[in-house]
């Protein structure tokens, strides 16, 4: 075989390697760069959720995720209601003028901590502003020593309390009330997290 032969094989394997190694180097990048794209999962995780609440009842707390947040749906009892003016003397900020993470939205800034057509129904994110903790309850009163005659939440990695709005009591170690989201009504049944009438949180 002449050199100009062997020239022109060299180059046509050569050819034929880089443009093989193009195409496997194109065919992995795809689901690579696939793989770096956010899932749906991903991207739904900070939009609004709704929620069904037509199972809840009285005295009862669901409890949804929100942006990795756990959020409760707490429908408070008529004792639960009559303690919220009781516990006030006890509180850090019984009139939440101190934000944690999210702005009190302006349709909860009332003594219920919630929408007034709905004062009952308390939509709020269940971390304790100490450590990031979750707090466990609701508990009635009197069933619980840390809250002494009030119904309430406690903080089981320091003990820190809230009352029946995520209003911290005196002498914790948290010194701020739970956040209240964002949230709206659709229907009687229905609500949306994250999401008002002026738009989303």
């Amino acid at each position: 075989m002449g050199n100009d032969q062997e020239k022109l094989v060299e180059n046509s394997r050569r050819n034929w390697l880089i443009a093989t190694s193009v195409v496997g180097g194109v065919a992995t990048l795809i689901p690579f760069v696939g793989y770096l794209q956010p899932s749906e999962h991903a991207k739904a995780s900070g939009a609004p959720v709704e929620v069904d609440i037509s199972r809840l009842r009285s005295g009862e707390k669901m409890t949804v995720n929100w942006r990795g947040l756990p959020v409760w749906i707490v429908w408070r009892t008529s004792d639960d209601m009559d303690s919220l003016e009781k516990v006030k003397p006890e509180l850090v900020d019984p009139e939440s003028k101190e934000v944690f993470s999210y702005p009190m939205p302006e349709f909860c800034n009332n003594a219920y901590r919630a929408r007034i057509e709905r004062k009952d129904l308390l939509v709020v994110i269940g971390i304790c502003t100490h450590l990031g903790c979750i707090p466990l309850g609701p508990y009635v009163a009197n069933s619980l020593a840390a809250l002494g005659t009030y119904p309430g939440f406690l903080c089981p990695c320091h003990g820190s309390t809230y009352d029946m709005s995520g209003r911290v009591f005196k002498n914790n170690l948290a010194s701020k009330n739970l956040d209240i989201p964002r949230f709206m009504f659709l229907s009687e049944t229905k609500i949306v997290i994250g999401q008002d009438e002026k738009g989303e949180s």
